[in-house]
């Protein structure tokens, strides 16, 4: 089901508790420096973003923050125009209060490195987007294998009514936006920069299709270009927006590991692709199984489900072909053991063999008979062609998984 479209005009969303004034102070904390400045998120905390930013301006110190770069880099800046712009162009600033503020960004202040806002461009209830919401993440840098996986797990997610969260960036990230997209589903891009000028350029139509599909998303204001700290503070969303997060190749020291740890440190679940044992854009996906035991394979949408969805939700369980001696029971299957292959035994040494009583026995060979697995002759009992190639299928490609019991 799709999310709903806020009114309210351009860029506009619905009628909130959070002022104007509390507003256009967010955004100009937002503007003071970057996201996770503990020194000033301790401050807002205390006194609230209004007082913040007043204290700024005043030059009153707190913490251990630097005030005059704060207050340097709101000096012209208007945070009331700076909305009044965002809306003309389609963006909107969302704030703790605001009826399209996802609770799970408050789980964010437990970790010490709060969301003071963010800037939202596109029409989706960003509220609605998150409630289902699974992160796929990985290395820009994907191999074939990888981002087919990707665009696979995003298509899967889709189609079941869940939102694909990820970093807009080339590789894993792309893959998975556009798997979303291709299915018609919905798509959440989080940005190291402002939402009005996506990073890489190459992914300008791709952030357009993402903000009609669902939302772009951003702490940085409008114009802010794209830094290697921005990349990794922004992880922090990825994750909290989300009920897990899929690492789909990437090295050892990686953002997609760093949005992992985020994961599970907020108490969302961790996922991981396998990728051949040499691969280099897979060992980030192997070490963080072997680092993390609570980190779980998956390979397919099913099994990202069987992890995030309603409990009871369960992956279809890859097994072997069926075989006709699968459906035996536990002193059948014995029985069956016990019967020679091609030279015939009596009831008598079968039973011996089978380790099993003469009036168990002989019941047994007769629904062996019966499904066509054995014959009897004048010498005995012996395997038909049937019962010699439910054998040797075990024999030559290892035993099917025990049903439940077989001790």
């Amino acid at each position: 089901m799709p999310a709903r479209l806020l009114g309210g005009g351009r860029g506009c969303g619905p009628v909130s508790a959070v002022s104007d004034a509390e507003r256009g102070a967010r955004a100009l904390l937002l503007r003071a420096t970057e996201p996770c400045n503990v020194s000033l998120l301790r401050h807002v905390r205390r006194v609230g973003p209004e007082q913040a930013v007043d204290d700024i301006r005043r030059g009153r110190r707190f913490g251990d923050g630097d005030l005059a770069s704060y207050a340097a880099r709101i000096l012209d800046f208007d945070g009331g125009r700076a909305l009044e712009v965002a809306a003309s162009l389609g963006v909107r600033l969302v704030c703790p209060g605001d009826d399209d503020w996802p609770v799970a960004l408050d789980d964010l202040a437990g970790i010490g490195v709060d969301c003071l806002a963010l800037w939202v461009r596109g029409r989706q209830s960003l509220t609605e987007l998150c409630d289902r919401a699974v992160a796929i993440v990985g290395t820009r840098a994907a191999t074939d294998y990888g981002a087919s996986v990707a665009r696979g797990l995003a298509i899967g997610l889709a189609e079941h009514g869940w939102t694909v969260v990820s970093g807009l960036a080339l590789g894993i990230d792309a893959a998975a936006h556009r798997g979303a997209l291709a299915a018609g589903g919905a798509t959440v891009g989080v940005l190291a920069c402002g939402v009005d000028k996506p990073y890489p350029k190459a992914h300008v139509d791709l952030a357009a299709a993402c903000a009609e599909a669902g939302v772009v998303v951003s702490e940085h204001p409008m114009g802010s270009a794209p830094h290697r700290a921005r990349f990794l503070v922004r992880n922090r969303l990825i994750a909290a927006l989300s009920a897990g997060t899929v690492v789909v190749e990437a090295a050892p020291r990686s953002g997609a590991r760093s949005t992992a740890r985020h994961a599970a440190e907020l108490f969302r679940h961790v996922m991981a692709v396998p990728g051949p044992v040499d691969s280099v854009t897979s060992a980030g996906c192997h070490q963080l199984m072997r680092d993390r035991p609570d980190t779980v394979l998956v390979t397919k949408a099913d099994e990202v489900l069987e992890q995030v969805g309603p409990l009871g939700q369960f992956a279809e369980r890859v097994t072997g072909p069926v075989r006709r001696r699968d459906l035996l029971g536990p002193v059948i299957s014995r029985v069956f053991e016990a019967v020679p292959v091609s030279r015939a035994a009596p009831l008598e040494r079968i039973a011996v063999t089978a380790g099993l009583r003469l009036d168990a026995v002989g019941p047994a060979l007769a629904a062996l008979a019966a499904a066509g697995l054995v014959v009897e002759s004048e010498r005995g009992w012996t395997m038909t062609s049937v019962g010699r190639d439910e054998r040797f299928a075990d024999a030559a490609g290892g035993a099917g998984e025990l049903p439940l019991g077989w001790w």
